[in-house]
């Protein structure tokens, strides 16, 4: 099972090259970078520089407040100076944060990532000839891109893609023309997996003439640390986290999938209230018990192993917390997901 370390998206520019150093020591197959606070390809090319073997992974850039050549360009730029260790994720994300918080246009999202990755396959096509560029769509039109503004080739492999996907319909897509599927924290259950998302992937395969799905990384909850104390607070945070989450009608499937109505519009209600600081009173520790996986490092690998053997292909595990006391529990926790039970990777 691939690990993958998810950066926390409030840690500071200059901290980000102490960090994935550190994430590459204790052996993390790769980094999951998120756009909250900051623009994530930036934050990826800090990764990139300091880092020498990890897969620095997107998880994920917004697609719909960049132009398609825009991002192209930057993957390119990133996959070139990481000779060959970025991975694009890109996601949606919701229409009130689209048309509210970016001041962007919104439509259809499925079929507007559609054609978002056709025009980027496209350009990537081009850069790598060095031709020119043709793509016509309904949202997007990229007809022009003279010699001097193409970066010509680099010797490498286009960026691999990745979708983060919710829903059936963002997974079909993902089957035919995704590289690899990032879960959503609020979306990772094994069930789901097993029952929506794997099946939908098969689906969007078999349509595309595909063989194989996408790989699969599930973004799960995680509350853990070194100490029972540490795991404690830890599950506090996810608390809050998912909370807010949940909030969001997008994600609150997931409560109305265990049958937990009520709960999605008390989190809705606080919101239209603007009592932010009230919504983790509404999870209950019962809730938490069934979204969150909660153990310490020594006890994670067999409780992950447990839900997402044969279901994903790697899991993401929490930012690494700034206590150096911590390093030789992770790294030990990430060795034995590896590898199974305290084994040497090959």
């Amino acid at each position: 099972m691939q690990v993958f370390a998810a950066l926390s998206p409030e840690l500071p520019l200059t901290q980000v090259p102490a960090c994935v150093r550190r994430v590459e020591r204790l052996g993390f197959d790769g980094l999951h970078i998120a756009e909250t606070t900051h623009d994530s390809l930036a934050v990826a090319l800090l990764a990139a520089e300091h880092t020498e073997r990890l897969t620095i992974r997107t998880a994920v850039t917004l697609a719909f407040v960049r132009s398609p050549m825009l991002t192209a360009y930057a993957a390119w730029d990133l996959q070139t100076f990481s000779n060959g260790r970025f991975e694009l994720g890109l996601g949606t994300q919701i229409r009130q944060n689209i048309e509210d918080r970016f001041g962007m246009p919104w439509s259809e999202p499925c079929a507007r990532m559609g054609e978002y990755l056709g025009a980027l396959t496209a350009i990537f096509e081009a850069f790598r000839t060095g031709e020119s560029v043709h793509h016509e769509g309904d949202v997007y039109r990229i007809t022009r891109l003279q010699p001097y503004f193409n970066p010509g080739p680099n010797n490498l492999a286009p960026p691999r893609i990745w979708l983060g996907a919710v829903n059936a319909g963002m997974c079909e897509l993902a089957g035919g023309k995704a590289d690899g599927v990032v879960t959503h924290s609020t979306n990772s259950d094994p069930e789901y997996l097993r029952d929506v998302v794997r099946p939908a992937l098969q689906r969007g395969a078999q349509a595309a003439g595909r063989s194989a799905i996408p790989e699969l990384v599930a973004s799960t909850a995680v509350a853990t640390g070194s100490t029972d104390l540490r795991v404690e607070q830890e599950r506090e945070r996810q608390r809050r986290m998912l909370a807010f989450l949940l909030s969001t009608p997008a994600y609150a499937t997931t409560l109305k999938r265990r049958g937990w109505h009520s709960l999605a519009d008390d989190l809705r209600d606080l919101i239209k209230q603007q009592q932010w600081d009230c919504l983790p009173t509404v999870l209950g520790d019962g809730v938490l018990d069934q979204l969150v996986t909660t153990g310490r490092y020594d006890q994670l690998p067999d409780l992950l192993r447990a839900k997402y053997d044969g279901i994903a292909d790697g899991v993401v595990l929490p930012p690494v917390s700034a206590d150096a006391n911590e390093d030789e529990p992770v790294r030990a926790c990430v060795r034995d997901l590896q590898t199974g039970a305290h084994g040497r990777r090959d």
